[in-house]
């Protein structure tokens, strides 16, 4: 009901908002990822007359101005902006890759490998090393694929009031509902409202996920461009009960009848709960103090600006277990169970920056990071104190460089900490040089030095196994990468990535044969820090191969890890392959494609997973994978609606029940299900 009732608010609220004058364009992002993906034009009823009207029209002329006008509006004027800058436009068209990104996170996961349940984590069947963030965060990262950190924001520029509704199915008694209303209530002045959740009891029992996510985001830019203003709000709360997985095997490989109904299973606990809680206050703005334009048209003037940016963001990850469970460990500290992780940061960033059509964008900042990750209460072992908080500050003195020099265009960026013990160092480079039209070639490097996420450093927990501190003997990862890639219209897009990495800190169990044959393997996971260098290699092509309405689009990803000890397990080739049928129907009012979907990755030591951390972690036991993943689909697109029907795991109907997404967690049966991506415009 809650979630009717928000779209009906959205719905009516749309319908009855005054709309402004249009907002100038906002300069878009020099970056090298600036798209125009749909440039179809919106129907003429569809439209909004958004140019200024001179003051006194001639009557005669008016019915000309509110033609111009209208025609004057197209899906292009409708921009998304990243929190990096990078602009890309409202995409209403339906193409294989909307299919991709038609899941629980609302982006391409093939390099991951889903649980049974929506709001499940992901096995990660492929990795980079370049992206990480500067900062060490709380951890429990199975648990954080759907969390919207800051760099996962949008904010927008509309002329009109957009509406963008996602539904779609999940796994019994349930729904998933992503809701966005964006709209500009002034002239320089847009606004977002977002809601993203979802409830779904899964086929399993005591693994009941539901998400509850809201942003709101505003920006603003004044009338002489001198002053410009971005923020958001984000309030997010992720649970799921916790199984544990099978307790016996068999009872789902051995593929019984009286085990196909997936609910009369048995699992390790019945009685586990973990939740991940957040808040975040954001905001950036920015005043040129010189902004020199030779005239109107020049979209590159001399600037030099001054500006702000500061985030707050509280977070807290739950473990609550109501009885003791030996898969944990023996004699608790107290029962129940309830371990609970808060972290607390601000941000605080100023920055001076420099931009010339010649020289490009230069700034110079500096960064004040406070940090209180803690607990409850201070812990006395035989091993020694376990400190019961992590706290301090961290300054950051960086850099960044743009710049587009004929075909080629360059970016960079560089931190130096200057006072504090999380952090070292970061340098980026990108590059981009245009061969031709169709033709680009790609080059990136990344040197970085940090310490691991805070739950490696410090932990506590009711299960006595659970308890750490860490500070003292782990070293800052330090991580260098260098990729290059060729994307092209007509061969595709090819890129290979090699990364070292030196002091790689990982979970892992430390388990004897006999205690993992006590099912007990999962009490005894702790962090450690690998002491040689692990080196990885990843090689991915993407390309499509058309042939009148049919089409094949293929993905291919290669990997390979040389290390000392098995730390880094994944598989070493990954591939996905859809063929479809594209065609106008019903006299070209809808636009349907259908095909089928072939994923594969070849067996290796997946990782295993442990709800009490929310965290994978190595083991070397057994190999899983080598099995297809064969999903059939029906899309269509009406006006700018576009409807998802699939049937997932097909094969699973005549196939082996050999198919996990981590040891003991099987994936999903065959299931269908549908939605739908609906936009409207005002």
């Amino acid at each position: 009901m809650r979630y009717l009732a928000l779209t009906l608010l959205l719905l009516i609220g749309q319908s009855v908002l005054a709309q402004q004058d249009s907002i100038p364009p906002r300069k878009e992002g020099d970056s090298i990822r600036l798209q125009e993906k749909d440039t179809l034009a919106l129907r003429q009823k569809d439209s909004v007359a958004v140019d200024s009207m001179p003051a006194k029209p001639k009557r005669r002329d008016s019915a000309k101005l509110q033609a111009k006008q209208k025609d004057s509006v197209s899906i292009r004027d409708y921009k998304i902006i990243s929190y990096y800058g990078d602009t890309t436009v409202v995409d209403t068209t339906l193409a294989i890759r909307k299919d991709y990104i038609y899941n629980y996170l609302r982006k391409d996961d093939f390099e991951l490998m889903p649980f049974a349940n929506m709001g499940q984590p992901y096995n990660e069947l492929g990795k980079s090393f370049s992206s990480a963030p500067y900062y060490p965060r709380m951890g429990a990262k199975a648990k954080h694929p759907g969390y919207f950190e800051k760099e996962d924001v949008n904010y927008y520029h509309v002329p009109t009031p957009m509406t963008e509704l996602m539904f779609k199915t999940t796994f019994e008694q349930g729904q998933y509902l992503d809701a966005l209303l964006t709209f500009n209530v002034s002239e320089r002045f847009n606004a977002s409202v977002a809601y993203n959740g979802f409830r779904s009891l899964g086929k399993y029992r005591y693994e009941e996920a539901q998400d509850g996510k809201f942003r709101t985001t505003f920006n603003y830019v004044t009338k002489n461009g001198r002053y410009s203003l971005r923020g958001h709000i984000a309030a997010q709360e992720m649970q799921s009960e916790e199984s544990g997985g099978l307790r016996n095997k068999s009872q789902f490989e051995d593929d019984l009848p009286d085990f196909q109904d997936r609910a009369k299973i048995d699992l390790l606990y019945t009685n586990a709960n973990n939740r991940i809680l957040g808040k975040r206050y954001f905001l950036d703005h920015q005043f040129k103090l010189v902004n020199h334009k030779k005239d109107s048209t020049d979209n590159s003037p001399t600037t030099l600006a001054i500006g702000h940016e500061f985030s707050y963001e509280t977070k807290m990850y739950d473990f609550e277990q109501t009885q003791q469970n030996d898969a944990f460990g023996q004699d608790p500290f107290l029962v129940p169970i309830e371990d609970r992780a808060r972290l607390k940061t601000m941000f605080n960033k100023g920055f001076v920056e420099f931009s010339n059509k010649t020289l490009g964008r230069l700034s110079g900042s500096v960064s004040l990071f406070n940090y209180n990750y803690f607990f409850n209460s201070v812990l006395f072992t035989d091993e020694g104190v376990i400190q019961n908080k992590l706290q301090g500050e961290e300054i950051v003195v960086g850099g960044s460089y743009r710049n587009r020099i004929g075909p080629l265009y360059l970016e960079g960026s560089v931190d130096y900490t200057v006072v504090g013990e999380l952090t070292g160092n970061k340098f980026d480079a990108r590059a981009r040089y245009t061969l031709n039209e169709g033709n680009s070639l790609l080059g990136s490097v990344h040197v970085s030095s940090r310490m691991p996420d805070f739950n490696y450093l410090l932990y506590q927990s009711d299960y006595r196994n659970f308890n750490w501190q860490n500070t003292d003997t782990f070293d800052n990862i330090r991580t260098k990468s260098i990729k290059f890639g060729f994307d092209s219209r007509s061969y595709g897009l090819l890129s290979a990535e090699y990364s070292t990495l030196d002091n790689y800190t990982y979970f892992a169990s430390t388990a004897t044969e006999e205690e993992i044959g006590l099912g007990q393997e999962t009490a005894f996971v702790r962090p450690f820090q690998e002491s040689g260098t692990v080196n990885h290699l990843k090689v991915k092509y993407e390309k499509e191969l058309k042939w009148r309405k049919w089409a094949l689009m293929n993905t291919v990803m290669y990997q390979e890890v040389t290390q000392d000890s098995q730390v880094l397990n994944l598989p070493q080739v990954v591939t996905r392959n859809s063929l479809y049928f594209s065609s106008d129907v019903f006299k070209k009012a809808m636009f349907l494609q259908t095909g089928v979907t072939f994923k594969y990755f070849t067996s290796y030591n997946m990782d295993a997973y442990n709800p009490l951390l929310g965290e994978f972690y190595i083991q070397n036991n057994e190999e899983l994978g080598g099995y297809p993943l064969l999903d059939v689909f029906i899309n269509a697109k009406v006006k700018q609606t576009r409807i998802f029907l699939k049937a997932e795991h097909l094969n699973s109907i005549f196939s082996e029940p050999n198919y996990y997404s981590a040891p003991n967690y099987p994936y999903r049966d065959f299931v269908i299900r549908f939605g739908l991506v609906w936009n409207l415009f005002s």
